[in-house]
């Protein structure tokens, strides 16, 4: 088993472009992500946003992004299930999330994997891997349901 990157995949039934601007606008980022985010998705930048989903409210996250290649690549780093608003994380290694789009017959395939987590402290590493794990799969649903809302798409629906 590879404890070093997390890797899903879906298709989702809308246009590249529509799918990249879900990804890279910080509004529609947070939108289904489920967070507040603040400023602009620009190589180097440091983005922060307020988590919105329940339970989680009272954090933050902050990513610093790396790379945008448009409507092909999308990346950032970020310090993994970093939840204790009590630890001082910055000086932890981070992870990074990379976000491929590649067209397909029924809309675009969506890649996300994010790695770096054996150089993450061993204390922590397990749990932050199953959580993010976990939590990719519901993210994958969630832009899904996004784009959906967008579209009018679902199953059997055509595409945009």
């Amino acid at each position: 088993m590879n404890t070093d990157r997390i890797e899903k995949t879906i298709v989702l039934r809308a246009p590249r472009a529509m799918v990249w601007r879900a990804l890279t606008n910080a509004d529609q980022f947070g939108a289904w992500f489920g967070a507040k985010m603040g400023g602009v998705f620009t190589p180097g930048a440091r983005v922060t946003g307020r988590i919105t989903a329940p339970g989680y409210d009272h954090l933050t996250m902050d990513l610093v992004i790396d790379r945008l290649e448009p409507e092909r690549l999308f990346s950032y780093r970020w310090h993994p299930f970093a939840i204790d608003p009590a630890v001082d994380y910055s000086g932890e290694p981070m992870t990074l999330c990379e976000f491929t789009l590649e067209e397909t017959p029924d809309g675009t395939r969506l890649t996300v994997i994010e790695s770096g987590f054996d150089r993450i402290p061993p204390a922590r590493r397990d749990l932050a891997f199953r959580m993010n794990d976990g939590g990719w799969t519901a993210q994958m649903q969630n832009i899904q349901r996004y784009l959906d809302g967008l579209t009018g798409g679902g199953p059997g629906a055509p595409m945009p």
